[in-house]
């Protein structure tokens, strides 16, 4: 878990159909799967004395700036933490923003996901928001699925506890039913009932502010996925920045426990 400031940068002269993010080559051997903690919106407004709906605003900018260099750096799943089941205890007017910017974000940018063949995902417990916004929101994924691009998934409402607990429940459910033993559960069988079963593994993950903790994100996915940690904060992570966290995984040399 050690702690990544200033990778550098690899340039060099791109193979053909090599694709660039602000002059950084698209490398072939980078992760499939990367995930977001996207931290650093409060202290990003803060620091301009301005509110903290600004530093919100600011963030929806990166989002759309890292999706859009996803394309280019060929990742075939990225995944934002965009709101946690332990976010309802910030205060219900920073709830009502971060809401009312999820349904504009989806209203806004929905043409150009779609327009770029991104698949849109969602993780998490996102049936316990408003209605309007379920309705929204499962509307923007139905209108994508049939999309062959990439997949960028949103968590919404999600712990990593909560999805775990959630996936043993539906497991006790298909013992109780006769339909396996408990014998027969498997590390398979979790991965299978978990909200990521239809995303490919997880590579690498990124936490943005310089915190260096999961937070409830991932747990059981991050078991050999890698961990990168930069002082950034998140309004103003780009493709440049992204590009370093994936120059950053190239150098690891990933076992997997064996030699």
């Amino acid at each position: 878990m050690a702690s990544q400031a200033k990778p550098d940068i690899r340039q060099g002269a791109p193979s053909a159909g090599a694709r660039h993010v602000d002059g950084v080559r698209a490398g072939s051997s980078g992760p499939r799967h990367v995930a977001i903690i996207m931290d650093g919106n409060g202290r990003w407004a803060k620091k301009r004395f301005l509110p903290r709906i600004a530093g919100h605003k600011a963030g929806v900018e990166a989002v759309r700036r890292v999706a859009r260099a996803a394309l280019d750096l060929k990742l075939e799943c990225l995944t934002l933490y965009a709101f946690s089941s332990e976010n309802w205890k910030r205060p219900a007017a920073e709830v009502a923003d971060l809401m009312g910017l999820l349904r504009h974000f989806i209203q806004s940018d929905l043409d150009e996901f779609h327009a770029n063949g991104i698949r849109l995902r969602i993780i998490g417990n996102y049936r316990a928001l408003d209605p309007s916004l379920v309705e929204l929101i499962e509307a923007a994924v139905a209108r994508t699925a049939g999309n062959k691009g990439p997949i960028v998934a949103i968590a919404l409402n999600y712990g990593a506890q909560d999805e775990l607990v959630r996936a043993v429940q539906s497991l006790a459910e298909r013992v109780k039913a006769g339909e396996m033993s408990v014998a027969d559960i498997a590390a398979g069988d979790i991965d299978a009932h978990l909200d990521t079963a239809a995303l490919p593994p997880l590579d690498l993950l990124i936490r943005t502010s310089g915190e260096q903790r999961l937070s409830n994100f991932m747990l059981w996915q991050a078991a050999y996925a890698e961990l990168y940690f930069t002082d950034m904060l998140w309004p103003d992570f780009d493709g440049r920045a992204l590009a370093q966290a994936l120059d950053s995984f190239r150098m690891r040399d990933r076992r997997f426990g064996g030699l």
